[in-house]
């Protein structure tokens, strides 16, 4: 469920913006469409700011460092290129860990609390990789067969979770390949295979942007406190590998 347009087209200050605006006086709770264009109280709001500005931050620093690879290989320092690699499947961890840790928690608060935000399913057309598309499709097929709205809210961030940490290990895979082998593999279609399921990386994102608006839209007040300060401490902690996976082994070394 992405929606394209000003949204995501224009600067977070612009949608930020767009989520505020103070027309919008809609029950929360009745649609995705609803709370993602609904106005958010000033404390959720803050919070809302406070954790996507981060998730797109670290967004923002590991496309800068793909771009820049593929951008060298592209214009024939293809060395330099494999070399990148290995950063940026650094920063591309860092930011599955991020991503993992919020869909982690808002699971755990809602499974605590009973929380019940708006939940639309994962459109296939939304992505481009296999892989996506299959995720996508059997997150369709369980929102049609659970019955819960709040069994559908879970399922989803399993979904997504499970997705963005598949993603994660696949770019890492072609990465350790790019650094170890160089140009004894093919390196233009493997930095294809990143673009692609960078694209799948970006929905996911967006997908966890508006999970997490729906959210704090049904989210009480007497629980906002709380909630915010358990994100803000496992924002810091910042866990060397994602929620469920095993630490990944160092590019050029070996496992062991």
């Amino acid at each position: 469920m992405l929606f394209h347009g000003s949204v995501f087209n224009n600067s977070i200050s612009t949608w930020e913006v767009s989520l505020r605006r103070s027309e919008l006086h809609l029950d929360v709770g009745i649609s995705v469409e609803v709370d993602w264009f609904g106005d958010l109280p000033e404390a959720q709001m803050t919070a809302f700011r406070s954790h996507s500005n981060g998730l797109e931050a670290s967004f923002g620093i590991f496309s800068v460092s793909l771009d820049e690879a593929i951008g060298l290989h592209a214009s024939g320092s293809v060395a330099e290129s494999f070399d990148l690699a290995v950063l940026m499947s650094s920063l591309c961890q860092r930011f599955i860990n991020l991503v993992d840790g919020t869909l982690r928690l808002l699971g755990e608060h809602s499974k605590h609390h009973g929380t019940t935000p708006s939940v639309a399913p994962l459109n296939p057309a939304d992505f481009s990789s296999p892989r996506g598309q299959r995720a996508a499709l059997a997150s369709s097929l369980w929102h049609r067969a659970l019955f819960s709205q709040h069994a559908q809210f879970l399922s989803k961030i399993r979904t997504l979770a499970a997705l963005v940490a598949n993603l994660g290990a696949d770019i890492r895979a072609t990465a350790e390949k790019l650094a170890s082998h160089g140009a004894a593999v093919d390196s233009a279609s493997l930095w294809s295979a990143v673009s692609t399921e960078y694209c799948d990386l970006n929905t996911c994102l967006r997908e966890t942007l508006i999970m997490l608006k729906c959210f704090l839209r049904v989210l009480p007040d007497e629980q906002l406190l709380q909630f915010d300060k358990t994100m803000s401490n496992d924002e810091r902690a910042r866990p060397k590998t994602p929620f469920g996976m095993e630490a990944p082994t160092p590019i050029g070394t070996s496992p062991g």
